[in-house]
């Protein structure tokens, strides 16, 4: 069944306002289930063999996932239920697909606020909560409105804009459309099990050209988050862990010459 008109205006409706719009009990349950068991396999599988990585996030806690083939039914759920005709309606542009998946590690930190890519280049993100994802585990956070404009990092901090912090605690199918444009952050995950969170991104210029969920010949794949995997990186994730603030500090100074993040 198709998601109801007045639920797709009113999504309309919040995504311009907020820069996202949730979309309620959209993909199955059961098959999230089925694929967080089968995703939690391949990464069990993938730390004792030695094949996980060090650093790129394994420290700080959130790291990005290519889901695999066995992800296809939820860009089916999406489409059958309208949410990619709402995209549509929202975003104009080209919407190549390439699929994506976050995983939030128990004991994660914080990330620092900030948009996916760069202001100039804007794209679609449609995140599917693959488990109910609450305060515990690490409900994404967002600064509704922050989409509108470009913010360099010293006009964030000045005009205290991270004073919008908005929690989205999300039940399991339950999705969240959002543009790369808005201010966000992933969250400490105080649970004792890994948070999945599906990312479809639409209109991405890395997108694959060919079938998206032939990446990696369809397999799942864990990749870092942030930071490089060799020593130096491995080094600033444990100095952003130990004292967040110099991180802060860098980017203030750094954004007071030039518009980095506006423009690859």
């Amino acid at each position: 069944m198709k998601i109801s008109e007045k639920e797709l205006d009113q999504a309309k409706l919040d995504f311009e306002r907020d820069g996202y719009a949730v979309l309620r009990d959209v993909v199955s349950k059961a098959r999230l289930s089925a694929f967080r068991t089968r995703l939690m396999e391949e990464f069990e599988v993938s730390k004792r063999s030695g094949a996980l990585f060090s650093g790129g996030g394994t420290l700080s806690g959130h790291l990005n996932c290519f889901p695999g083939v066995e992800s296809r039914f939820a860009y089916e759920a999406l489409e059958e239920r309208g949410v990619l005709d709402l995209l549509k309606a929202v975003y104009s542009q080209p919407a190549a697909l390439r699929m994506g998946l976050n995983l939030n590690l128990p004991n994660s930190v914080a990330q620092h606020y900030h948009m996916d890519g760069v202001f100039a280049e804007d794209f679609m993100i449609a995140n599917v909560a693959v488990v109910d994802t609450d305060l515990v585990n690490g409900a994404i956070d967002v600064l509704p409105g922050t989409h509108k404009r470009f913010y360099k990092f010293w006009q964030y901090a000045l005009g205290r804009e991270y004073r919008g912090t908005t929690r989205l605690p999300l039940q399991q199918g339950d999705v969240l459309l959002r543009t790369s444009r808005l201010w966000h952050r992933g969250m400490p995950n105080r649970s004792q099990a890994a948070r999945p969170m599906l990312a479809l991104t639409f209109g991405e210029k890395c997108a694959p050209t060919g079938d998206p969920f032939q990446t990696n010949e369809g397999r799942i794949a864990f990749e870092p988050n942030w930071y490089k995997t060799n020593l130096v990186g491995q080094l600033r994730e444990r100095a952003f862990i130990a004292a967040p603030i110099t991180y802060s500090a860098y980017r203030f100074v750094r954004s007071l010459v030039g518009n980095k993040g506006y423009a690859a």
